[in-house]
């Protein structure tokens, strides 16, 4: 990256935690949010329910099986904010920066999302807590042969 380009363009969504995307839209909805859209990602073991929310979105993440780390979450703390997921145009040059700057990512390498986005976490000891979640549209993103 050049000297003054961003590696994070914006706040993508904030992912939260709940038992069930049905029961928690109660709530969303009557707060004026409907779901655009509902998929599986099953290397997560999870079902994601994305809300548009202004120029950001909110991200319910339910767990599909016992051993997700989704339902690890919830037996150890209960519903609730899981993550903060920063866009980015460049997953590529962000998970190399993070790395020289000696901080711990979460996977080897950027891997696919939900709605084919390549995503990279931060592991919460180095982001103050926070588990970081970066990622990149899929329209923009690193062929599947750059990661192999």
């Amino acid at each position: 990256m050049e000297a003054g380009d961003r590696l994070i363009t914006k706040i993508d969504h904030v992912g939260i935690a709940v038992a069930s995307i049905d029961e928690a839209m109660v709530t969303y909805r009557a707060l004026g949010l409907e779901i655009e859209v509902i998929e599986e990602v099953p290397h997560e073991g999870v079902r994601v329910a994305m809300l548009v929310c202004g120029e950001s979105r909110i991200e319910l993440l339910e767990p599909t099986s016992e051993d997700s780390p989704i339902a690890r979450f919830l037996e150890r703390k209960g519903p609730g904010i899981h993550h903060l997921c920063l866009g980015t145009d460049d997953i590529r040059a962000a998970d190399d920066e993070l790395r020289e700057a000696g901080l711990q990512l979460l996977r080897p390498e950027p891997t696919r999302g939900a709605g084919g986005c390549w995503v990279q976490f931060l592991h919460p000891r180095s982001a103050g807590g926070v588990l970081l979640e970066l990622s990149q549209p899929a329209d923009d993103a690193l062929s599947d042969e750059e990661t192999e």
